[in-house]
């Protein structure tokens, strides 16, 4: 009796039945639309996005789910997204296209015009466009106030010059959304300027970059690019708050569906593999508590992923709450792969595709090596970790 009260005084994590019935809609949708032939087209390309997909979620209204009725979306919570969110990842969908979509739709409703709003957010929700981010450059790193990309305004339209590295999907978006520098006579961070470019306007080329992770990026570059002031997002000189917005509803935990991922192959390898002492592997003590640790870490991780969507569900901006559920995530995510690799050995180095894979088919190398990017995406563990002292524990800056 003693143990149920305290069981009953403790947190209640469970969702409601709203969000629960829309994660068994969500999964069954994905069950059909996620094919062996999906995940492994995005695998072999680098290319992260899947047009099908793309089109097939734009038709169930799930790109604008979580968006009102005004703009033909559900009026879906913050906690049904994060269910949806949560099973993409799940399934292992190529779903780098619908995150940037919607990072760029949700900006421009806090700090778009009323004609992008009508007009660009409609296609990004519909599914007819897709949208890349232009924020780093070749000589900046991850110091995006560091941007020297230029753009001039003459009257009413401006001159963009410059390149940016990391473009990921500029080959297949209809919109970079690009962080250029409009005023040099004021703080690096003060004379930014946001602009939602289309990218098919004369003077922009993309050269592909593969990288180790196997993922396709690129570069882009801007030789003269006229643009009307129309596609300005935010104030001129004002692209820093812009790009803060932004950055809000990149720093999420999605990336908790790919930890559960991870520790299914683990465990897939660990039940099957034999161990040098007889029986499985996952009999050998250090491989279960390396198996433990993982669980541990992603438990951690779904609740701060929860406890951000939680705030959003409340009305409140989660920022800081982001950027930990982020940091931490990102951070475990590496620590997983690395502690799979390790527990693997030699089996650790055969890729996914070669006949020589039996580990989890070569799943954990390909994981390994993509992972390692994830605490540079949204920001880097070191500003992430910058954000979180200076805004949330209020400590001065210490640079």
């Amino acid at each position: 009796a003693a143990s149920t009260t305290a069981r009953r005084e403790g947190f209640d994590f469970s969702l409601g039945p709203d969000v629960e019935a829309f994660r068994r809609e969500v999964r069954t949708f994905l069950a059909t639309h996620v094919t062996d032939e999906v995940i492994e087209a995005a695998h072999r390309t680098g290319t992260v996005h899947d047009r099908g997909l793309h089109q097939a979620m734009a038709e169930a209204g799930w790109i604008s789910a979580g968006w009102p009725a005004e703009f033909g979306g559900q009026g879906r919570s913050p906690l049904e997204m994060n269910a949806l969110t949560e099973e993409m990842y799940l399934s292992g969908a190529p779903v780098d296209g619908l995150g940037v979509a919607s990072l760029v739709a949700h900006t421009l409703l806090i700090d778009g015009t009323d004609w992008q709003k009508r007009t660009i957010i409609p296609e990004i929700l519909t599914g007819r466009a897709l949208c890349c981010l232009g924020y780093s450059e070749p000589d900046a790193g991850s110091d995006v106030a560091a941007c020297a990309t230029r753009a001039i305004r003459d009257g009413d339209e401006w001159t963009i010059n410059g390149q940016k590295m990391f473009t990921t999907l500029a080959h297949e978006a209809h919109y970079v959304f690009l962080l250029t520098r409009t005023n040099t006579s004021v703080a690096k961070h003060k004379g930014l300027t946001m602009f939602v470019v289309p990218m098919d306007r004369p003077g922009i080329s993309i050269t592909p970059v593969h990288t180790m992770g196997g993922e396709r990026t690129n570069i882009t570059y801007y030789d003269d690019v006229t643009v009307d002031d129309k596609y300005r997002v935010g104030e001129v000189d004002g692209g820093w708050q812009t790009m803060m917005t932004a950055l809000v509803f990149e720093r999420n935990s999605a990336w908790y569906g790919e930890l559960v991922r991870l520790l299914d192959h683990g465990l897939g390898w660990a039940r099957s593999a034999p161990s040098p002492a007889g029986g499985p592997m996952i009999d050998d003590p250090l491989v279960r508590e390396r198996l433990a640790r993982i669980a541990i870490g992603n438990e951690v991780s779904n609740l701060l992923g929860w406890r951000a969507a939680w705030m959003a569900s409340e009305g409140t901006l989660p920022g800081v709450e982001g950027t930990m559920a982020k940091l931490f995530t990102t951070e475990h995510y590496q620590f997983a792969g690395n502690e799979l690799i390790d527990a693997l050995g030699t089996a650790g180095l055969v890729r996914h595709g070669d006949p020589a894979a039996t580990a989890a088919d070569g799943w954990i190398e390909a994981i390994y090596r993509h992972c390692q990017v994830t605490t540079i995406y949204g920001g880097t563990s070191e500003i992430c970790r910058g954000i979180i002292a200076e805004r949330g524990l209020q400590l001065p800056r210490n640079r």
